[in-house]
């Protein structure tokens, strides 16, 4: 490839008729988030509109699909009881290449991306449909995540003694350590300038 030069990329371009999702309604919230979306500007704008509306579309791809994912989880528990159907596809890159030497064509390297769509709405949806999640499973996540964060057992803090036979400080002005008088404090300058006397 070093007798190559990188040109444009040309990405599929997402339109709502691709949405490998069925039965999708006319009026939804899509949400197409890139690897560079800020969430909380997604989240903001996100939790906003769906207030008014039925359905949300969360749609992310490659790099951005993890993000997806977690805007969609954190829909779910500031909107209780949504419905959820999840998709997973590819979607088509080109990579343009120009040769630097004369006589070699150009290149075009075609790669499929993976890409998720995650369907969340207020009304019920065909629970025989793949990727179906229930409403009822919503707080689950979110209940498992925060137990699994126990609080460690309190172990009994070491004395000073404990601490100077390691050698170690204790506070931010506490020092216990061999060489307290290379930790005494400075005295203050005297007001006098020096010659003065």
């Amino acid at each position: 490839m070093e007798n190559y030069s990188k040109g444009k990329n040309v990405e599929e371009e997402w339109i709502k008729e691709n949405i490998p999702l069925p039965n999708l309604p006319k009026d939804f919230l899509w949400m197409q988030v890139k690897p560079s979306s800020k969430m909380n500007n997604l989240l903001t704008f996100a939790l906003k509109e769906f207030k008014d509306r039925k359905d949300i579309v969360w749609s992310g791809t490659g790099p951005a699909i993890s993000k997806t994912i977690s805007c969609a989880e954190i829909t779910k528990r500031e909107n209780a009881g949504l419905y959820q159907i999840s998709k997973i596809c590819s979607r088509k890159f080109e990579e343009h290449w120009e040769p630097k030497i004369n006589g070699l064509a150009p290149l075009i390297v075609q790669r499929d991306v993976p890409a998720i769509h995650i369907l969340l709405s207020r009304e019920p949806l065909n629970k025989e449909e793949p990727g179906y999640q229930d409403s009822e499973l919503n707080g689950l996540f979110w209940k498992s995540s925060c137990s699994s964060h126990k609080k460690r057992p309190n172990r009994p803090k070491p004395n000073d003694d404990q601490y100077l036979s390691m050698g170690l400080h204790i506070g931010k002005h506490k020092y216990l350590g061999k060489n307290k008088s290379s930790r005494a404090p400075k005295p203050p300058p005297s007001k006098n300038p020096p010659g003065d006397n």
